[in-house]
């Protein structure tokens, strides 16, 4: 009961608030998606699979894996990305980015320890969702000898976004840093500890992916704006959306969390 509160209170604030827009991009970047119909309708699909849970108290790891799928393949990607690798200067919006997408659920699972990466990396070779989007990752972020890759940036992005949801799935390791891995560990790999490590410093020490969310922190004011303009010319301007239909849709969220809030005080 209180994992499934905690999640929920943690989900609250990621719903945001018109005031608090401009001082964090990651706030700034998930009031975009709410005032998008498609990005708003996947997001809240996500958080209602992910936040949802069975009888046992556990979360439904499935059904929230395919929500997460469905939001970073069918969304919007400018703001999809947006919503994943926004810039943070602060604790405060670090935090938000780190709970993006219900991490006490789509990262954690039902694991409070972290598992052996080799566990994760054997249950994702053996599925045929995890394993071709782990080899576009690898192909897509591997650095080459020296240097990385001219232009290799947007499809490391994609590539780790199509992770998000997966057996793999990483996320920000804390509120301080930009720092990304999958939620495991090479404490207990033995012998194998040289593949262990190897596998996490495909997200911990690889220099092309942490160069792409560089470039693309530096380069988010002028894509949010790009899908603003987009909006704008096919006569959905976001900047335009009627204020109503926003609130709208914010309270709906707003009160199916609410709902879950309740449940789990009873």
């Amino acid at each position: 009961m209180g994992c499934c509160l905690g999640s929920v209170l943690l989900l609250l604030p990621l719903l945001g608030s018109a005031r608090s827009a401009g001082q964090n991009h990651c706030l700034d970047a998930a009031e975009a998606c709410t005032a998008d119909a498609q990005c708003q309708r996947l997001r809240t699909e996500y958080v209602t699979q992910c936040l949802a849970r069975s009888a046992s108290g556990h979360c439904h790891l499935a059904r929230c894996h395919r929500a997460l799928r469905r939001f970073f393949s069918r969304g919007p990607p400018a703001l999809t990305h947006a919503l994943l690798f926004c810039q943070c200067t602060g604790t405060e919006c670090a935090e938000r980015r780190r709970q993006t997408f219900v991490p006490a659920c789509a990262f954690v699972g039902s694991n409070p320890t972290p598992p052996s990466c080799l566990e994760i990396l054997e249950a994702c070779e053996l599925s045929p969702v995890c394993r071709p989007r782990l080899l576009a990752f690898q192909a897509s972020c591997a650095p080459a000898p020296d240097v990385c890759p001219r232009g290799q940036g947007p499809r490391c992005l994609r590539a780790y976004a199509g992770l998000v949801g997966t057996a793999v799935t990483p996320n920000y390791v804390d509120n301080v840093s930009a720092h990304v891995a999958p939620w495991c560990n090479c404490g207990v790999s033995g012998n194998r500890r040289e593949e262990c490590e190897s596998f996490r410093g495909l997200f911990t020490r690889n220099r092309c992916l942490d160069g792409a969310m560089q470039a693309f922190s530096i380069r988010w004011p002028s894509i949010l704006q790009e899908q603003l303009n987009f909006h704008e010319d096919t006569g959905h301007s976001l900047l335009q959306t009627s204020s109503v239909n926003q609130s709208l849709e914010r309270n709906s969220l707003l009160a199916l969390l609410s709902v879950l809030v309740l449940k789990a005080l009873l």
